[in-house]
């Protein structure tokens, strides 16, 4: 059994030479591990590497690879948002998002803004090689560990257009808060609301997005920024 898990093909594509791959990690030493294991594949040809979200896309304007890997936390663009604009100015292009997260609203944001596959780094080195032929075959490829992230998706059969979640705009003010380090009390006061319904609603918020700690809720507010602006605005 294969360390990722394919789903429907979508169509094959033919090559008449190697695979074109950009990899876009703001690590150093993740991009050249990765350079190493594909380098060595005759199959494959990296085109590109960038560091940041923005060089990602401008490397794949430039250099019009084939299937770029993408990081999810990378400096002056996430991983995400690249997605969503190379999925919308490059649509033959295929997207792998290949990051050390393993949580379902990370899952479901790249699903949403368009990536072709969800890998995880600690899958071995013959995986991943499997795993973007496969992708490049027309396949959505998932590491086991999101699985069920994905069938959990599909059961809420939730379009692109909606929300990631169904955030009250009032949830959404007080999510924005958090992630800029506002205690429950500062919170309150700012919103002229009582500490106990604020800590409320982080319980719902931590709920909702099935969140472990503040650290996560801050991520998915850093994630989702456009979204809670839009949420906060409807608050007012």
């Amino acid at each position: 059994m294969h360390g990722y898990v394919t789903k429907s093909a979508a169509g094959f594509r033919l090559f008449s030479g190697p695979i074109r791959l950009l990899i876009a990690d703001d690590h150093e030493i993740v991009r050249t591990g990765l350079r190493h294991i594909l380098s060595k594949q005759p199959l494959f040809e990296i085109v590109g590497e960038a560091a940041t979200g923005e060089e990602a896309i401008a490397l794949a304007r430039h250099h019009r690879p084939d299937v770029v890997l993408l990081d999810i936390i990378m400096p002056r663009l996430n991983g995400i948002e690249a997605t969503r604009i190379l999925r919308s100015t490059m649509p033959q292009l295929r997207i792998i998002i290949l990051t050390s997260y393993e949580d379902a609203f990370h899952v479901e944001q790249a699903l949403r803004a368009g990536a072709h596959g969800y890998l995880t780094k600690s899958m071995k080195p013959e995986e991943l090689v499997e795993a973007i032929l496969a992708c490049t075959a027309g396949e959505q490829v998932f590491s086991p560990a999101i699985v069920a992230f994905i069938q959990d998706i599909e059961i809420r059969s939730l379009s692109p257009e909606q929300p990631l979640v169904r955030i009250t705009p009032q949830e959404g003010r007080i999510l924005q808060l958090i992630a800029e380090g506002l205690t429950s009390k500062e919170i309150a006061s700012r919103l002229g609301i009582s500490s106990r319904t604020v800590e409320t609603h982080r319980a719902h918020l931590m709920e909702k997005l099935r969140a472990r700690n503040v650290a996560a809720l801050v991520r998915f507010a850093l994630l989702n920024a456009d979204y809670l602006s839009r949420l906060s605005s409807e608050a007012q």
